[in-house]
């Protein structure tokens, strides 16, 4: 029987990957405290309602490991470097930017790190792979613990005015969000609430050499 493309892929990554654990490049300290198996909570400012400050959080899982194998993705032992590309990620909620979290798909407790990962709270999506692949907006979502469909921003529901839109270098998406493939450069914008929230939305990233 042939297999999925899916386990191919898995086959093939988890092939290349270098026995041991070997330490983390430009690693951050200790990611946040959510629960790695629950849903994700409405994002909020520490004391603050979710519509009220002007950034929103929704914190990095505390089991990096347990969301990449959510994800169907391997953990592997150092970053990989035959696909090396970066997208870089904005998310709107009601009109206001939601932080992405440093160390997404890093658990740094076993040393191990997912191909699609974050080192810091830019919003840059680091795709380092040890073999060359297809990786997608819903696998990463899915790693941050905050997964995306076409109805649905973790556990916010489009419906009752309430509109899920995604745009790649300024130009409205169609389709299932979560199969968006990253590519190296683009600029992608997930925006949830209102028609009439007043989201300018950005059409680039200033990207900073190297990267």
């Amino acid at each position: 029987m042939l297999l999925a493309p899916m386990q191919k892929r898995r086959i093939a990554i988890g092939a290349a990957v270098l026995s041991g654990a070997l330490a983390l490049a430009a690693c951050g300290s200790g990611s946040g405290g959510k629960d790695a198996t629950g849903p994700a909570a409405t994002p909020t400012a520490a004391g603050k309602s979710a519509t009220s400050p002007a950034s929103l959080s929704w914190p990095a899982p505390a089991d990096a490991s347990a969301r990449v194998k959510a994800a169907g993705l391997p953990m592997l032992g150092q970053e990989g470097q035959v696909l090396h590309i970066h997208s870089h990620l904005d998310v709107f909620v009601d009109g206001r930017a939601v932080t992405v979290p440093a160390e997404i798909g890093i658990d740094l407790v076993k040393q191990q790190i997912s191909p699609l990962h974050t080192h810091d709270t830019s919003g840059v999506v680091h795709i380092e792979s040890p073999v060359q692949a297809d990786f997608t907006l819903g696998e990463f979502m899915t790693e941050w613990n905050v997964p995306i469909s076409k109805g649905a921003l973790g556990p916010l529901k489009t419906g009752g005015g309430k509109e899920l839109r995604l745009y790649v270098n300024g130009k409205e998406q169609t389709g299932d969000p979560a199969a968006l493939k990253l590519a190296a450069h683009e600029e992608i914008a997930v925006v949830y609430g209102a028609p009439g929230d007043g989201v300018k939305v950005p059409s680039s990233y200033d990207w900073p050499e190297g990267l």
